[in-house]
């Protein structure tokens, strides 16, 4: 219901405020699963794409999100559960097999999937290494993968401000990706990596990045 009433009135809003330029949205399917793998500047970026892409797209969110027992938490947790966020133990090392079998449950459902595969925000602007979280998915489901480049979003919302400022922000979607029929390569390491590296090239290509062949995470921590 909320997100009903989100679509019909912030959306539409949020579009005439900031004017994004969205390029190929007709690449994105109007039903059935898809997969959205998109470059992270920002955690505007969530924004972005579902109010440009036609159709609802889910993310995954920290479990946290919807533990909160104050009225502010209890809030949250409601509007992240409404508006399709799905909650996901990090700190759980079974969570990245958790969040694939998830995530192709959803897909199996007919839903869309937006996922960062960087696996962090950018720590510096340019393009990471993609971690193979997508390249699973893709091959286990085989759902279209949508390339999809953000620009500008960071400049939205900067990192340690809570404001969001106006600024130019373009969304890119690329045509689709894929990999249907490979379901028994799934747990090759080297085809992982293949289709992760396509999928990189592909939102690079969007995004007019520099790509840096280091995971994002691993440069936060060295910091």
């Amino acid at each position: 219901m909320l997100y009903r009433v989100a679509e019909l009135t912030v959306s539409p809003a949020l579009r005439a405020y900031f004017k994004p330029q969205v390029t190929g949205q007709h690449h994105v399917p109007n039903t059935g699963p898809a997969i959205l793998a998109a470059n992270h500047l920002s955690a505007a970026d969530e924004v972005f794409t579902p109010i440009t892409a036609g159709r609802q797209v889910l993310y995954f969110a920290k479990a946290e999100y919807f533990t909160g027992t104050d009225l502010r938490g209890r809030v949250k947790a409601a509007m992240f559960r409404e508006f399709g966020h799905v909650p996901v133990e990090r700190s759980d090392p079974r969570a990245a097999a958790s969040t694939i079998d998830i995530g192709a449950e959803l897909l199996a459902a007919g839903k869309a999937l937006g996922i960062y595969p960087e696996g962090t925000r950018s720590p510096d602007g340019r393009l990471h290494k993609f971690r193979t979280g997508v390249a699973r998915l893709a091959l286990r489901t085989g759902a279209p993968v949508i390339p999809v480049g953000l620009i500008g979003t960071d400049r939205v919302l900067i990192q340690g401000d809570w404001r969001w400022h106006r600024a130019a922000v373009e969304v890119r979607y690329g045509a689709p990706l894929y990999f249907a029929g490979r379901s028994d390569q799934e747990r090759s390491a080297r085809v992982l990596r293949d289709v992760s590296e396509t999928i990189r090239a592909a939102v690079q290509e969007l995004s007019g990045q520099e790509y840096v062949d280091a995971y994002g995470s691993a440069i936060k921590a060295a910091d």
